[in-house]
This record gives structure tokens, C-alpha cells and sequence, in this order.
């Protein structure tokens, strides 16, 4: 049976890759897809994802817009420096117009109305900032049944990429993503930046993805921003696809290895707001700590078959699994 999906995006050219993923595979029930701001502003996330869906031929995909701004505190800046100006490398105008129209309803109207109308659970993939999904969990509580997992792009165990400690997307909304690591009872899966860091694909992976065809070879066209600064970032010639882990593990449960830890988020003002706190002591030093701890428990990705998580992602890119 596929899995129904929704994707909960801010393209960003890793988010580009996973809507692409899922919307070729014959494996997953692409039944909607809902923006947030974060990478980009809003305005461009939403069109961005109604591009690439008419590029892989998805027009049947409903789109809906969502937060153009965190619950509480402003966003202090887009990561338009490793995106461009337009999410994309400037390449956004280059892809197909859409022909469908944007949904009238909002993001969080229309993830009720998919989750109200499922059959069956429901995988969601939030691969931005969390807000959309905190605001549908707080104000829809009745949902909760229909969603068998959140698989989320986000946070870091040991090390952040906006600041030392905090990944992106969390950092963009840490109140948001409290109320979804912490305070809910869905289960999630946190894929961080620790293991997409060592998914990295270099230039031979991208050479041959460009060469599958004209899906493949536009997708390669919108890393311009992303293959100057990650060689600066790594250190290295390669590039992070980020958000393409997490919805590969959306649609193929299992092909990352989680390990269950308690988890809280750091809401503060100072240096480390925005970093994911992951508690890996031994659960007797729990039981013996006289401190209050978070009550999240959350599955987070520590570990996969690099070389098959890479060809699992080529693979469907390529368009060999629909």
C-alpha cells in the first residue's frame, strides 16, 4: 500500500530535491503539499513549490500557503546567502508555470482537510520551520489519529549550521517546534544535521543525476548557490541535500536508523536559542537525576547505508521507480 505523504516545505534547493523525490515515485501517495516561510519569504516558497511540481509533472497536487513569520519572535534573517535571493540560485523563473491555481485556503485548512479525508495514516514531512504544523496540532487536536508520523528536517545532536549550536529551520521557529519535539504525542522522527552532513553527494553523483534526463538536469541547474558555498561549508567538493534525507525516510521508513532519546528545545534569547537539546545518557541516569527533564521523546536519525541512501535518491530522481 503507498503511503500518503504531505510535504510541509520552504524551497530552498534541498527542498527542491525531496518534492521532486516524492512527486516521481510510484512508491508514496503525494496527496498535498503546504508552504511556510524559512529559506525564502513565503511568496517565494509558494511559488517555487507550485513550479517544481508542474515540472514533475504533478499539477494534481494541491498547494496551499502557510506562515509568512515565526509564532512569536521576527525571524532575525532567510538563508537566502545559501539558497539566492529567489530560493533557487535565481533559477526559479526558469522552471514551468503552474497551471493549477493556488489553493483558496490556507496551509493548516488544508492539512485538515487531507488528514480529515484519509483513509489511512498519514506520513507528514515538515522540512521547514515547524510553525504550520504546531499551529494544526494546537488548534486541530482531532487530527492526531490520522498521522502516523512527522518526519522532520531539523535540529543538530552535536553542531548547528546557523549558529554553533542551532540548525536552521528550528532555529526560524523554536517556540514552533517546542510545541511539536516537546509538548505533542504524534510520533516524530528528527533527521539531523549530523547525518545529512554525511549523506553529502559529490560532483561524480550530481554529474550523473544531471545526465538522467530533463528533470534531473534542471535540478542540477538550481544548485549554482548551493555548490559555491558548501565547499566552503564542508571543506570539501560535495553538497548537502538536507531535506531529501528526511523525505526519503518519510517515504521508505526504515532507511535511516533512529535511536529514541528524550529531547527538548532551547526557547531562550541567548547564543543557543533555536539548539536542540538531545539527551543521550543512559536512562538510569535519568532515573537518578533530581532535575525536572523535557517529557518529549522523539526518534532521531543517527546512522544509514550512505552509498544506499545516495542511490536510493538517484534512483528515484531518475525516475526508475515509478
Amino acid at each position: 500500500m503507498d503511503t500518503k505523504l504531505i510535504i510541509d516545505t520552504d524551497p530552498g534547493i534541498d527542498d527542491a530535491f525531496a518534492i521532486a523525490l516524492a512527486a516521481l515515485s510510484a512508491e508514496v501517495d503525494l496527496i498535498g503539499v503546504t508552504t511556510v516561510f524559512g529559506n525564502v519569504p513565503l511568496a517565494s516558497t509558494t511559488v517555487n513549490a507550485r513550479r517544481l511540481l508542474q515540472l514533475c509533472g504533478r499539477p494534481d497536487v494541491p498547494v496551499a500557503a502557510g506562515a509568512e513569520r515565526p509564532l512569536v519572535h521576527p525571524q532575525p534573517f532567510t538563508a537566502a546567502y545559501v539558497h539566492g535571493s529567489d530560493g533557487l540560485s535565481g533559477k526559479s523563473g526558469t522552471l514551468p508555470e503552474p497551471t493549477r491555481e493556488l489553493e483558496p485556503v490556507d496551509a493548516v485548512s488544508l492539512l485538515v482537510q487531507l488528514l480529515e479525508a484519509a483513509d489511512e495514516p498519514v506520513t507528514i514531512a515538515p522540512i521547514g520551520p515547524l510553525t504550520n504544523i504546531a499551529l494544526l496540532l494546537a488548534a486541530h487536536p482531532h487530527v492526531r489519529s490520522k498521522i502516523g508520523r512527522i518526519v522532520i528536517m531539523g535540529g543538530g545532536v552535536t553542531f548547528g549550521n546557523t549558529t554553533p549550536v542551532a540548525e536552521f529551520n528550528i532555529w526560524s521557529d523554536p517556540e514552533a517546534a517546542r510545541r511539536v519535539l516537546v509538548e505533542e504525542t504524534v510520533p516524530c522522527v528528527l533527521v539531523p544535521v549530523d547525518l545529512t552532513h554525511r549523506c553529502a553527494v559529490d560532483a561524480d553523483w550530481i554529474a550523473k543525476l544531471s545526465a538522467t534526463g530533463p528533470i534531473g538536469a534542471t535540478l542540477v541547474g538550481l544548485t549554482g548557490s548551493y555548490q559555491k558555498h558548501y565547499p566552503k561549508a564542508l571543506g570539501r567538493q560535495a553538497m548537502v541535500l538536507h531535506d531529501t534525507v528526511a523525505v526519503a525516510e518519510a517515504m521508505s521508513q526504515g532507511i535511516l536508523r533512529t535511536e529514541t532519546f528524550p529531547i527538548d528545545v532551547d526557547c531562550g534569547l541567548g547564543p543557543s536559542r533555536g539548539q536542540t537539546l538531545v539527551d543521550r545518557r543512559p536512562a538510569t541516569a535519568h532515573e537518578e537525576s533530581p532535575e525536572v527533564r523535557s517529557p518529549g521523546t522523539v526518534e532521531v536519525a543517527v546512522d544509514t547505508d550512505l552509498d544506499g541512501l545516495r542511490g536510493f535518491v538517484l534512483d528515484g530522481l531518475s525516475g526508475s521507480r515509478r
